[in-house]
């Protein structure tokens, strides 16, 4: 029976497609035809939303309500919209360094909060000096988002070597989706026009937001990496001698990274020379290991566990929120935590275009 008493046709009381199905009526009353078109302006509106939703995790930014953050390579998160205020990129310059250092502070250290794991920056003064020896290093590229007039977030690439680094990329919390991912793309193609042939980065491997835009955008999962600190074990490994490294060393430590790399860091090292923190280990009258500096912007390189342990033990302090270990090396990683070394964080190291296995012991730096 129909709902005004009437009898169903001969051709309507047959076996429905499925339970609910409206695919075999074909006499919808008004009432019916109301609420089947309610129903489907809920389900056009709740596609707009979930396509909001995609859109911002795909650029990179949280949903709405939850505060910015940052990464060494994570961009921060933003408030959903569907209009997208007028973005402009533009070269930083070194009287952006103030709000950007706030920028900085604040995106890392609510996304580290929002994790329970500590801040990369104990306080803005180290933020504040760490953007005022970027504009101030020609080897590095800015680039400053703007939305409104208003500096919204920054990005850098390291172009020293000839593997760029990426990074630190944050954003602010109250800036629009899509601003880190628009980052990400301006310095890929800086790199691109230099000729550089890899591209690398850094990320906080609780960052599963920033991972996947990354992957996105053509970087891959190299070594999951483990945040090492504590006090280093005054260990001293026979006929292995660690010493400050000098610039007459530059030529042996470039052989080196070359053998274990495929590419030497040179412009690193000496930068870790001139700042005193270089050190080498010396093994039968040659360089089997030498590192920048043992914490989060120094980079390693060993021949082998023994020669990297060498360093490790002899390097008499670490600096920063720690030294980055990739946890795939089990003896180094063992080694570490039976001598009291403790791991902060899990990062990840992610790379896009030419990349070499390592052929001997490492420890990258929160570029690379």
């Amino acid at each position: 029976m129909r709902r005004d008493g009437s009898p169903l046709a001969a051709s309507q009381t047959g076996p429905r497609r499925g339970r609910g199905s409206l695919a075999n009526k074909t006499d919808l009353n008004p009432e019916d035809l109301s609420r089947l078109h309610f129903l489907l302006v809920l389900l056009r509106d709740a596609a707009d939303f979930v396509s909001g939703l995609v859109g911002e995790a795909a650029s990179g930014s949280a949903p709405a309500g939850v505060p910015g953050s940052g990464r060494w390579s994570g961009p921060a998160g933003a408030v959903i919209s569907r209009t997208m205020t007028s973005l402009t990129l533009r070269p930083g310059r070194p009287d952006d360094a103030g709000s950007l250092a706030d920028i900085c502070y604040t995106a890392f250290a609510t996304l580290n909060a929002r994790h329970h794991f500590p801040p990369d920056f104990p306080n803005r003064d180290v933020a504040a000096g760490l953007m005022a020896f970027l504009f101030g290093n020609p080897n590095v590229y800015s680039v400053v988002a703007e939305q409104g007039g208003r500096v919204v977030g920054s990005n850098f690439l390291w172009t020293g070597d000839p593997i760029a680094g990426v990074g630190p990329i944050t954003v602010a919390p109250e800036a629009q989706g899509g601003v880190g991912r628009r980052l990400m793309e301006d310095v890929l193609a800086r790199a691109a026009e230099r000729g550089q042939p890899n591209v690398r980065l850094v990320q906080a491997a609780f960052n599963t937001t920033s991972m996947s835009l990354y992957t996105k955008l053509g970087f891959d999962v190299r070594e999951p990496l483990a945040c090492m600190n504590g006090t280093p074990p005054a260990v001293v490994f026979p006929g292995y001698a660690v010493r400050p490294a000098t610039a007459d060393d530059a030529a042996a430590c470039a052989d080196l990274c070359r053998r274990v790399h495929g590419h030497d860091r040179t412009g690193e090292l000496m930068g870790g020379v001139a700042q005193g923190a270089a050190k080498v280990v010396v093994h039968g009258g040659k360089v089997v290991g030498y590192t920048t500096d043992l914490g989060f912007f120094g980079h390693s390189v060993a021949l082998d566990n023994v020669a990297l342990m060498a360093l490790i033990g002899g390097a008499g302090r670490i600096s920063g929120p720690g030294f980055l270990l990739p946890s795939r090396n089990g003896e180094a990683f063992r080694w570490c935590l039976t001598h009291g070394l403790r791991v902060v964080q899990p990062l990840t190291l992610m790379s896009r275009g030419l990349y070499n296995e390592p052929r001997g012991a490492f420890l990258p730096s929160i570029l690379f």
